[in-house]
């Protein structure tokens, strides 16, 4: 499958396809025309995401006439993450760029992020500006990246932008499945590398809008998910012993406030909603607490196993 000459390439353009029959041909004119005029040595590797539609068929003549360009077929849809990983395993550059089919940005910046890719910069991550999508995507996304931002270390103007330029040692540093992709500039400024941020227009098109309150729920528990891998993977107990801690303080407290009560002689106490309510926090809190310490001792003992940090060089 592999037909590049892979001791030469520079730069592995991976892009991820899904039912866009329409747009491919377009989209590979542009991405030739501004990587020829660069000096890097460069393949393009197609990843297609089980389309429906004649998105392989469109493929086909581009391949026959350009032998730098190729082809990841899915089984089944499974998502960008998936297609990155999936072009990562194929592809031979030493600099990756990740293209996402669905947010239609312009190829021709593309030379603008490979030239900060360097000493002091390991990831350029895209910024969609100014974007062509509806204001319902342009609300939603603006709301999300500024809870990122918030809750996050890395301050991002938009994570989910679908264009990534990187040194593939990044990609072989860190671990990212589903959604988690969005959040690569962030899981690898984590691990010490050095994240920057380009603008990029934003082409116009067709956009899928973002209506379903199942999405938002989904943006959001990965954030609380990128906070719990970043922050206390390794130490579970700082998360949830914190968490199990301030109910079962909430619990006890309501309970000894009873227990005077009673004894005080105050009035019954038998049924109230409080009474279930402190016996209830005080188990959440007991149960968290245990979790975090089960937690401990798995990492504890798969701790040789286990890389807490990211060696830059070795200077002899």
């Amino acid at each position: 499958m592999n037909r590049s000459n892979a001791a030469h390439t520079d730069v592995s353009v991976i892009v991820s396809l899904y039912n866009a029959q329409d747009t491919i041909e377009l989209l590979y004119a542009s991405l030739k025309k501004t990587m020829e005029a660069t000096d890097f040595q460069w393949e393009c590797i197609f990843v297609d995401d089980a389309s429906t539609d004649s998105t392989v068929d469109v493929i086909r003549p581009l391949m026959d006439a350009d032998k730098r360009v190729r082809t990841v077929r899915m089984r089944s849809t499974f998502g960008e993450a998936a297609s990155l990983d999936a072009g990562l395993r194929y592809a031979a550059g030493r600099i990756i760029v990740y293209l996402s089919g669905r947010v239609n940005v312009d190829p021709g910046r593309i030379p603008v992020f490979l030239d900060r890719i360097g000493p002091r910069c390991d990831l350029v991550s895209g910024w969609r500006s100014p974007r062509q999508d509806s204001m319902l995507n342009r609300m939603v996304s603006k709301i999300f990246n500024s809870m990122a931002s918030l809750f996050l270390k890395q301050r991002l103007h938009d994570i989910n932008s679908g264009i990534m330029v990187m040194k593939r040692e990044v990609l072989d540093a860190i671990s990212f499945y589903g959604d988690l992709y969005n959040f690569i500039p962030v899981l690898a400024a984590e691990k010490g590398y050095r994240v920057a941020e380009e603008k990029i227009a934003q082409l116009r098109g067709s956009f899928r809008n973002s209506k379903y309150p199942k999405e938002y729920v989904q943006r959001i528990l990965d954030i609380i998910t990128v906070i719990f891998l970043t922050r206390y993977s390794k130490k579970p107990i700082h998360f949830l012993g914190f968490l199990g801690t301030l109910f079962g303080v909430a619990g006890f407290g309501i309970e000894i406030y009873l227990f005077i009560y009673r004894i005080l002689g105050m009035g019954p106490i038998a049924g109230r909603p409080l009474l279930i309510l402190g016996a209830l926090l005080l188990v959440i809190g007991i149960q968290m607490i245990s979790i975090g310490l089960l937690g401990e001792m798995i990492i504890f003992t798969h701790a040789g196993e286990v890389k807490e940090y990211n060696i830059m060089e070795i200077i002899n």
